[in-house]
């Protein structure tokens, strides 16, 4: 294996994370940041300003930073200078579209496959191509999926000589902004970095003020707030405004999103239980009877909750199940409405409502009875 890495370093959270968890894994790295007429240029300075800091630390790190301005500001992006507004909210199809730059990361990753090469023919070793492209809960950028580097790989082996001596490096393909950032915690304790120093020098906004504050208002500051606030974690650099503020104005952001997702995708019953709370007439559900071999996942995220051999005739007239999947994690919630104390049960993935538990399961398998909605459940049978 290749103790030899080259990337592209934004100055954003995912390429730093992915630049600690090279460091961490003891490899020595070259970085290449791009200025191509960004209108978040302080992404550089922020880049610059990390990489002294951990060459300070003794890590051996080569950073350049190459001049892409005359032939990228001929492209048409929200994101480079002199371009139409950043446009805020939640990630959507057409503010992507607004924010990408066209054929940016083709060019980005063809810059890189050649420098790899040269230095793979000087330092006579292989070498791997890192980069932090992942994907989300929302549209991806055409230029990060799977597919699209898979055939660019392709296109630069063929286009080249020696290029069994590079290969490409997408460890976060499959994760997304909280996956990331675990992967950051997890570097930082390897190599003793301390973690709030190193991400107060990154940016993820499109659109900082002349001061270099985050607005927390695009696209990727409300997917960064995010994925800090689900590991409890407050974002260590500046906002324009509070902390407090930047993350309730995202998780309304989100909210709001969610919602119309929902309504969307869901039936108008299947709706009103999970995201208002309701709950379906006793045995008119269409699982409440249901015998087959399969699993039940979560109608709003698909995450697995219960398997059929959890399942149980209650006589109650819902689906009955006396435990739920190891890996569910389902939230239980004091519930006092109706003029009841019950304890209501949620999806740990998407908060939606499944219904509650009560303790007249049967006693062999722990004494609890999960009393969940049909509308809340989608069934996946299984193949005898």
């Amino acid at each position: 294996m290749s103790e030899r890495t080259v990337m592209a370093l934004s100055g954003g959270m995912d390429s730093t994370s992915l630049l600690l968890n090279a460091l961490a894994a003891g490899r020595k790295v070259s970085c290449i940041s791009y200025n191509y007429g960004q209108k978040h240029s302080v992404e550089l300075t922020r880049a610059s300003t990390n990489i002294a800091y951990l060459q300070d630390k003794g890590f051996s790190i080569e950073h350049q930073i190459v001049d892409l301005t005359s032939a990228m500001t001929l492209f048409e992006s929200s994101l480079i200078n002199e371009g139409s507004m950043v446009p805020e909210g939640h990630y959507e199809e057409d503010q992507m579209k607004s924010t990408v730059v066209p054929n940016r990361n083709a060019i980005f990753a063809s810059i890189l496959y050649g420098y790899a090469l040269s230095v793979a023919k000087r330092e006579k070793t292989n070498v791997e191509i890192a980069l932090g492209v992942h994907s989300g809960d929302h549209a991806i950028y055409p230029d990060c999926r799977p597919e699209f580097y898979q055939a660019l790989e392709h296109a630069f082996a063929v286009g080249n000589w020696d290029s069994h001596t590079v290969s490409f490096h997408l460890p976060y393909i499959d994760g997304d902004k909280v996956t990331i950032l675990k992967d950051a915690l997890a570097s930082c304790d390897k190599t003793g970095l301390n973690f709030d120093r190193v991400f107060e020098n990154t940016i993820t906004s499109y659109n900082p003020d002349k001061e270099g504050r985050s607005s927390g208002r695009s696209g990727s500051d409300v997917e960064r707030i995010l994925a800090f606030n689900a590991l409890d974690l407050v974002d260590p650099i500046e906002y324009t405004e509070p902390w407090e503020t930047v993350l309730a104005a995202a998780l309304a952001t989100e909210r709001e999103h969610k919602d119309a997702y929902y309504k969307e995708k869901l039936t108008q019953l299947q709706y009103h239980v999970t995201r208002e709370s309701g709950t379906e007439r006793a045995f008119t559900g269409m699982y409440w009877d249901e015998k087959r071999s399969g699993n039940y996942k979560c109608i709003c995220c698909g995450h697995h909750l219960f398997t059929s051999a959890m399942k149980f005739d209650s006589g109650c007239g819902w689906p009955s199940f006396h435990s739920e999947h190891a890996r569910a994690s389902i939230d239980q919630i004091e519930d006092r409405a109706h003029g009841m104390i019950r304890t209501e049960v949620r999806c740990s993935k998407c908060d939606a409502h499944l219904g509650h538990i009560f303790n007249d399961g049967p006693r062999e398998h722990g004494g609890m009875r999960y009393c969940i909605n049909s509308a809340s459940l989608e069934f996946e049978e299984l193949e005898q």
